[in-house]
């Protein structure tokens, strides 16, 4: 994985500076045009209310499997949640664009099991009432460089990676019946894509934009899958001041395993955002 990701990184930096000298030799020759959205600098806040889908088997220290836990159905958790998100974009050339998101999904419940359930080390009984959390803090990062750029339209390739900070845990209620235990868990895990994005300008005050981005991985510990996509609509509400409506999932598949445990993580979470977006500084090229 490190390897990988350092490989990323690489060329990132290798085809950047290409991107940057092949567009600044065409500013030189003159300022290229590009559509109404592209600006040197954006800061975005907002809401996100996605739906969660998450399955969780967490094995024991023994080597034993552990449940297959629906959250949502098993544990009591509410489907959606509604959360603030945050990002910011730069573009270091008309057509190379870096950009940096954030959201927090943070849930819990306490519910009275209807099935036994292994987690970890711990084993909950039917009719015990337990008490249980799920936690994440995840940051998006990526760079795209734009092969098509005109002045209604731009399509390109990206790559990124989204780091998960997740923490879980089970424990019983007051009350609950069964073993006296809890057990947590939690990980950050640099998640690696690869895929496309574009964007093109419906009118002078609207636009769509969208991308889509998918990496399946095996690196021997390290068994995944993962799915990601945006679709929005831009409106140009006042000068350097954008609204964006759109509808965007992240969905993945990991099984892991160390010297001491196993542990499947299926989640995904998808749902429409409104984000506010404001853009600033000097262009090398004109709108």
């Amino acid at each position: 994985m490190k390897k990988y990701i350092l490989l990323v990184g690489l060329q990132t930096l290798i085809i950047g500076l290409f991107a940057q000298k092949s567009s600044d030799s065409i500013a030189s020759a003159g300022l290229a045009k590009a559509p109404w959205f592209v600006e040197r600098f954006k800061v975005g806040v907002g809401f996100f209310g996605p739906a969660n889908n998450t399955v969780i088997r967490l094995g024991g220290s023994n080597g034993s499997p552990g449940t297959s836990i629906d959250f949502e159905n098993d544990l009591g958790f509410n489907t959606t949640v509604s959360t603030f998100a945050a990002n910011v974009e730069w573009r270091s050339s008309r057509r190379s664009k870096f950009s940096l998101d954030y959201y927090q999904l943070n849930r819990s419940s306490s519910k009275t099991l209807q099935k036994q359930i292994n987690f970890g080390d711990d084993v909950y009984n039917i009719n015990a009432t337990v008490s249980s959390f799920f936690n994440n803090s995840v940051f998006r990062f990526s760079w795209g460089y734009a092969l098509l750029s005109k002045p209604k339209a731009e399509l390109g390739l990206q790559m990124g990676i989204h780091t998960m900070q997740t923490s879980m845990g089970i424990g019983l209620a007051a009350g609950g019946v069964g073993v006296s235990a809890s057990e947590d868990f939690g990980f950050t895990a640099p998640l690696p894509n690869l895929g496309v994005w574009g964007g093109y300008a419906l009118s002078n005050r609207f636009a769509f934009k969208g991308e889509f981005s998918y990496l399946s991985l095996n690196t021997g510990n390290v068994n995944g899958k993962i799915v990601s996509y945006q679709a929005a609509l831009a409106y140009r509400l006042l000068p350097k001041f954008d609204v964006i409506v759109g509808y965007s999932g992240f969905n993945f598949e990991i099984d892991a395993k160390t010297e001491k445990r196993a542990a499947g993580i299926t989640w995904g979470y998808n749902g429409p955002s409104v984000t506010l977006n404001y853009s600033f500084g000097k262009k090398r090229w004109t709108n």
